[in-house]
C-alpha cells in the first residue's frame, strides 16, 4: 500500500535533518513493491514490538515490518502560492502525498538563522498553512468557474460539488484549512476530486535542540501559545530532536545509550513520529507468521477480511473463501496454533469480518 507523508516546513527548521534521522529506520525496498529509489523518498519501518514477539514465537527466518514513505520536500517561503522560491515545485510535490508532516522549529540558536528573523512557531505554522490555503483557493475558484454549465443542466453531482466548493472557498478565503469546512458526507466525497492540499491530514513535528534554548523550557509564552493553538485546532503533534536522532543513525547500539545520556535525550521521538504518521493515515497492521517469515501487513482501518487479503495477493480477495483469525497476544499466550484451536481461540471468519489491529490471519482461497 503506497501511502506517503510529505515533510514540509520553512527553511532552517530541520526538515532534511529529520529526513536523515528517519532513513535510519529504512527497510529493504525490494520487499515492498510500492517503493521507489528516489533519494528524497525514504521507505521507513513502522516500529511494532508485536512483530518481534511473533517472529520469535515462530522462529521465523525473516521478519518484515509494515512500512510507510516519507518524502523530503523543498522548503517553503512566503509567497509560494504565487511562485516565490520553489513554490510551484513545493506545491506539486506535496499534492502527490497522502498526509503532511509539518516541521516546526521550537528552539532559539543565533548560529542557525530563521527566514523571518525570529522563532515564532504559531506564526511559522500560519505562514505555511496560509500558502497552502491560497493554492487551494485558486484550485477551487477555477473549478467553480467550470461548474456552472453542468449545474444548469441539472447534473446532480455537479450541484453537490458546487455546494461543497463554495463552502470550502469561504473557509480558504479566511486563511483557514479546507478540512475545517462543514461538509456533508456527500460533499466530502465530491471535494476529493479537487485533491486539495489543506484537506490532507497534518501532523506537526516540533523540532527541539539538545542543550539549546528550547521554547518549552524558556517560559516566555511562545510554547504556551503553540499548545493553545494545537488545542483550538484539535491538531496532532509529536516532539523530536532531529539533530540527535540523525547523529544516532551512525552509531552502534552500545554507543547510542551513552550518547543519549550525554545529551539528555532518552525518548526516541522518531519512533513516535512514525507511529503517529501511520495512525494519521488511518492505517493499522495485521500479521502472518510462520517458520519462513513473520510479516506486518498494512491496511486501512475498517477493512474486511477479503480487503485485508488483497494486501498479500489479489487472489486472497477475489477468490476468498474464509480466514482463520486469532489476536496476536492470544496466540502467544496459548503457545501454539494447536492449543489455540483446542481452546476455541482460533476463529473462522467470512467475508463480512472487519479485521482488527493485531489480528494474526491465515487466508483460504479457491
Amino acid at each position: 500500500m503506497a501511502l506517503s507523508i510529505g515533510i514540509v516546513g520553512l527553511p532552517n527548521v530541520g526538515k532534511s535533518t529529520l529526513f536523515n534521522a528517519l532513513t535510519k529506520k529504512s527497510v529493504l525496498v525490494a520487499n515492498y513493491p510500492f517503493a521507489t529509489i528516489d533519494p528524497s523518498v525514504g521507505v521507513v519501518a513502522v516500529p511494532d514490538e508485536r512483530l518481534d514477539q511473533l517472529s520469535k514465537f515462530s522462529s521465523s527466518v525473516k521478519t518484515l515490518p509494515a512500512a510507510i514513505e516519507f518524502v523530503d520536500i523543498a522548503g517553503l517561503v512566503k509567497g509560494a502560492a504565487e511562485g516565490e522560491g520553489l513554490g510551484n515545485q513545493f506545491l506539486s510535490h506535496i499534492r502527490e502525498t497522502d498526509a503532511i508532516a509539518q516541521v516546526v522549529r521550537i528552539f532559539d540558536n543565533s548560529n542557525i538563522g530563521h527566514v523571518a528573523g525570529t522563532v515564532d512557531p504559531v506564526r511559522d505554522i500560519e505562514t505555511i498553512n496560509f500558502e497552502l490555503a491560497l493554492a487551494d483557493l485558486s484550485t477551487v475558484e477555477k473549478r467553480l468557474g467550470t461548474l456552472e454549465r453542468d449545474v444548469k443542466r441539472g447534473d446532480k453531482e455537479a450541484v453537490v460539488l458546487k455546494d461543497a466548493a463554495e463552502k470550502v472557498s469561504k473557509v480558504l478565503a479566511a486563511g483557514a484549512l479546507a478540512s475545517t469546512a462543514d461538509l456533508s458526507k456527500k460533499e466530502l466525497e465530491a471535494i476529493k476530486d479537487l485533491h486539495l492540499l489543506t484537506m490532507k491530514p497534518i501532523l506537526y513535528v516540533l523540532n527541539k535542540e539538545a542543550g539549546g534554548h528550547n521554547l518549552d523550557e524558556l517560559n516566555d509564552g511562545r510554547f504556551e501559545a503553540l499548545i493553545h493553538y494545537f488545542e483550538t485546532q484539535n491538531a496532532k503533534y509529536v516532539v523530536v530532536d532531529a539533530h540527535v536522532e540523525s547523529e544516532l543513525r551512525e552509531l552502534h547500539t552500545e554507543d547510542k545509550v551513552s550518547f543519549r545520556q550525554e545529551y539528555g535525550v532518552f525518548d526516541d521521538g522518531i519512533n513516535s513520529l512514525i507511529r503517529a504518521g501511520y495512525e494519521l493515515l488511518g492505517l493499522m497492521s495485521f500479521f502472518t507468521t510462520g517458520p519462513e517469515e513473520t510479516r506486518a501487513w498494512t491496511i486501512k482501518i475498517g477493512s474486511t477480511a477479503p480487503e485485508a487479503g488483497a494486501a498479500i495477493h489479489t487472489d486472497f480477495q477475489t477468490k476468498f473463501i474464509r480466514a482463520e483469525v486469532i489476536p496476536w497476544n492470544t496466540l502467544l499466550q496459548d503457545g501454539s496454533y494447536a492449543k489455540a484451536r483446542e481452546l476455541g481461540h482460533l476463529r473462522t471468519e467470512g467475508k463480512e469480518y472487519v479485521v482488527r489491529d493485531g489480528d494474526v490471519i491465515e487466508f483460504l482461497h479457491s
